[in-house]
């Protein structure tokens, strides 16, 4: 009809009440044909609401929640019989029954078809046939090297055939689905190592490593033996070159916490193995570039035979430990040239090679100001000085590396690596721990973190810190009231939270058998990273508009925080979308606040990707212009006549 409205993607049904002071005016005698006026025009509101409430009804409202929402139990954890994108078993959300539901999609819904299997284990910015453009002097090719904005996909990354959700943790620790990761090539590469075993339908792992054959738990009860693991003034742990990330499964149980990574390499899907098995890992390689951390984020440094060559290049890659390692913070080496003496044969090098290569290490440590804390069998441990007072007077006799001119040590994405030290925090005695000693785990968690006591983090101060633990408290048991399955222990076994702030929705979920990869946008204005990491949390930098160093299919639940206000002008928002379904696993959740008008064109697109999805009220009630978009990944694979992938 010529001048009609369109109608609308999204209408509010709930209204504020009408003011309560009405009832109590003294209103004058109306005449009769006010009252006339009166009664069409009420008749005309009243008759004109229902046919929109009855037509155009999109949200759920905080006063219409009364039970929980039920986001997909996990139905397939044991099957063994695969699952096919023609014949689904998954769960609807049950909003019908208990809230207003969307009825009929919008005709304007872009609908994004399925990508071909050989994009199954797509990794955009690792991709292994983009690398070969650049040069593979000091591993530069295995960094990240993302499309460009016309070579992205519009199309939804398949699951192998057969894919199963994963063993709920700790099961998962030991054993992964074959069809979830379908390659064999460690089986028999590192078969005698004791890394994975293929049994049937599953793979197995054992706990070993290169230098660990007797398990990762023997391993660091022997790491335990020379410094302390127990008593949580360790809690952060970085793994370099992680392979099916032992060392950081088995830290868990210890309560310290891992960031592992290795590059996409040779060896098949090592990263991928380790978030199968609900451990926490990135793809990433010591090379040119700072790794995606903050200054003084980890409290030990582990490289179990990860073969980075530590003495070379001027100590460049030590020299980037010292940027990550905490103030006390520990480096430990196990593998060649360590032991070389017992060894050499079988690491089929001279023992004239070795010799030099360890003198070298010794070397690049003593100028960074570390101490040879211990070395006894295969294990050798280094100590970072408490802080740089009694380094200086060392510093001036040797001055390579020199000191890093002034700038901010915290900036890490794509910041290339300088073969300079980092300097410390300032300091008034030899005692004082360089910016600020940490509480202990688990009192670390909830204490007012040093950046912020000492205000070297713009805009936060300890009230702010306060006030949004206490949000972030109240938030999340909001999200549980909505969906109850996030309240359920081993739902979701690795989240991602993709702006973190404070660290708060991690905190939260810190009782949960579950880890949470803390995301801080390199957008935003103040960097909390550091912040993240001096609460015993873990997390990483990431710029949006690009795709995430990791697997498809890595987490269980994905949160999204004002994401897309933030990234409004900076690129398109179909891209990040696309990007969360990459890595989000089938019958994932997501949980998206931002403003309601965001959100509408939110819900087009998760529409597009058949997720099942539904706006809420904000936990204040209707009255926010902030809403919540829950969503859940439906359940589909690549069809069975593609086959999985031959190994």
């Amino acid at each position: 009809m010529a001048g009609s409205k369109p109608t609308p993607y999204y209408t509010p049904t709930s209204k504020p009440p009408p003011p309560s002071y009405l009832s109590s005016l003294h209103l004058k005698k109306p005449n009769l044909y006010s009252l006339i006026a009166i009664t069409f025009l009420c008749s005309a509101f009243y008759f004109t609401g229902l046919w929109q409430s009855t037509n155009r009804n999109t949200i759920i409202t905080t006063s219409n929640i009364h039970t929980t929402l039920p986001c997909f139990p996990s139905t397939n954890n044991n099957s063994t019989t695969p699952k096919t994108s023609s014949s689904r078993t998954t769960k609807k959300l049950d909003f019908a029954t208990h809230h207003s539901s969307i009825t009929a999609r919008d005709n304007t819904v872009k609908i994004y078809p399925s990508c071909d299997i050989k994009y199954s284990e797509y990794t955009p910015c690792e991709d292994p046939e983009r690398s070969l453009k650049y040069e593979r002097n000091r591993l530069i090719y295995r960094e990240r090297h993302c499309p460009e904005k016309n070579e992205l996909l519009k199309c939804r990354i398949p699951a192998p055939y057969g894919y199963k959700n994963p063993f709920k943790w700790p099961v998962s620790r030991d054993l992964a689905w074959y069809d979830n990761v379908p390659h064999t090539e460690l089986t028999v590469e590192k078969a005698v190592q004791n890394w994975i075993r293929y049994e049937g339908d599953k793979f197995r792992f054992p706990g070993g490593g290169t230098m660990f054959p007797n398990g990762a738990d023997a391993y660091i009860d022997d790491i335990g033996k020379l410094i302390n693991l127990k008593d949580g003034s360790i809690r952060t742990a970085i793994d370099t070159g992680c392979g099916v990330a032992s060392w950081g499964a088995y830290l868990l149980s210890r309560n310290i916490i891992a960031m592992s990574f290795a590059p996409r390499d040779s060896h098949e899907a090592q990263v991928q193995f380790a978030l199968e098995r609900g451990v926490p890992a990135l793809i990433g390689v010591i090379a040119s570039k700072r790794l995606p951390y903050p200054s003084r984020a980890f409290d030990m440094a582990h490289c179990s035979r990860c073969l980075i060559p530590w003495g070379e290049y001027d100590g460049t890659y030590l020299i980037e430990v010292d940027r990550v390692l905490r103030p006390g913070g520990f480096w430990i080496l196990s593998g060649p040239p360590i032991r070389w003496r017992r060894y050499w044969k079988g690491w089929a090098r001279t023992r004239e090679d070795l010799n030099a290569e360890q003198n070298k290490i010794e070397q690049v440590a003593k100028r960074l100001c570390w101490k040879k804390f211990v070395e006894k069998d295969d294990i050798a441990i280094w100590q970072k000085p408490y802080n740089h007072m009694k380094c200086t007077g060392f510093r001036k006799r040797v001055k390579n590396p020199p000191m890093c001119p002034a700038q901010d040590p915290d900036i890490a994405w794509y910041t290339k690596i300088e073969t300079c030290l980092t300097p410390l925090p300032e300091v008034s005695s030899e005692e004082e721990v360089a910016g600020g000693q940490l509480e202990k785990w688990p009192k670390r968690l909830q204490a007012i973190p040093p950046r912020i006591s000492r205000g070297t983090v713009d805009g936060v101060t300890e009230e702010v810190f306060q006030k949004d633990s206490q949000l972030w408290k109240r938030r999340v048991s909001y999200y549980k009231s909505v969906n109850n399955q996030l309240g359920e222990p081993g739902r979701y076994r690795n989240i991602l939270d993709m702006n973190a702030f404070l660290g708060g929705f991690a905190a939260n979920l810190i009782n949960d058998p579950a880890w949470v990869m803390n995301v801080v946008p390199v957008e935003v204005k103040v960097n909390t990273l550091g912040v993240i990491y001096e609460r015993g949390l873990i997390g990483t930098y990431q710029n949006w508009c690009e795709a995430m160093s990791t697997y498809p299919r890595t987490y269980d639940l994905i949160h999204a925080d004002s994401v897309f206000t933030l990234y409004e002008s900076r690129c398109e928002m179909e891209d990040i979308i696309l990007e969360m379904d990459r890595i989000l696993r089938p019958e994932g959740s997501v949980i998206i606040r931002d403003d309601v008008d965001i959100l509408i064109r939110v819900k087009r697109i998760a529409d597009g990707l058949n997720w099942d999805s539904q706006i809420v009220d904000h936990e204040d009630g209707p009255l926010e212009r902030e809403k919540l978009l829950f969503a859940v990944k439906t359940y589909w694979t690549a069809p069975a006549t593609q086959g999985s992938k031959t190994t």
